[in-house]
């Protein structure tokens, strides 16, 4: 890549310039605390957590927080006590043990091991939870007002067979598919003036005979959107004898002139 300034290259570098010392800095990991550094290193070296080697885990672990103490004081401090924790550790691994007849001593190394693993529990869990859809991130919340008055116009079926039915039809239309790209203006009325014309002369057809999958997705959701107008105004019934039975559509009351 090459540097331009007001369309020119630029090959030298002036004089005068003024690069900060840290301008070109770049921090490659980032950690939440001293727990996730530990972890990090951990995982990095491929180190068994249960029997963690104190030595070079130490030397590692003190070399990231020099690191950060030049950059920030106060940031450091937590990993400075941690620091002195592992330090602690690695000595009393160091100190020979005088053969007694009591209880071996417990592992000193037990207590930082309980809490690493509670930690890399809670963390994958916290990362499980974050790759769950969000309002705002992933979705956009919305709400639908219905009015008492049209509560009573809704197709008395069972709304889970509904939505299958829907499904089962969304299916068919993908599997018949193809590349080939054209644009049709839909009309949700004219779809509606359809449905009445095909309802007048069959009077009752089973709710999947309504649709042409094979013609797409869009005509499909146009359909049904035409479906559910009519539904609304009464012009058609949609009914269900009992749950899992097959839905059908039939002309409302005063459609069947």
């Amino acid at each position: 890549m090459m540097a331009k300034l007001y369309g020119e290259p630029v090959i030298e570098l002036p004089s005068d310039l003024y690069i900060p010392p840290d301008a070109l800095e770049v921090m490659l990991e980032a950690f939440e605390g001293p727990l996730d550094l530990l972890l990090y290193l951990i995982r990095k070296e491929n180190l068994d957590i249960l029997d963690i080697p104190m030595a070079p885990l130490t030397r590692q672990y003190l070399e990231y927080v020099e690191i950060m103490r030049t950059k920030n004081l106060e940031l450091a401090a937590e990993y400075l006590v941690m620091a002195a924790m592992l330090m602690e550790i690695k000595s009393r691994l160091l100190l020979p043990r005088p053969p007694s007849v009591e209880p071996a001593e417990e592992d000193p190394r037990a207590e930082l091991v309980r809490r690493l693993l509670e930690y890399e529990k809670i963390k994958k869990a916290a990362h499980a939870l974050d790759e769950l859809p969000q309002v705002g991130r992933d979705v956009v919340a919305i709400s639908v007002w219905i009015e008492k008055a049209l509560a009573g116009r809704l197709p008395q079926v069972d709304p889970q067979d509904l939505a299958e039915a829907w499904r089962s039809l969304l299916y068919r239309a993908r599997l018949s598919r193809h590349h080939h790209i054209s644009r049709e203006e839909l009309s949700v009325r004219e779809h509606m003036s359809a449905i009445l014309r095909r309802l007048r002369e069959r009077r009752v057809l089973e709710f999947a005979e309504l649709f042409e999958p094979t013609r797409g997705v869009a005509v499909l959701v146009v359909t049904f959107l035409a479906l559910l107008e009519l539904a609304r105004e009464l012009a058609i019934e949609i009914t269900q004898s009992e749950c899992f039975a097959p839905i059908y559509v039939k002309l409302g009351h005063g459609q069947s002139g």
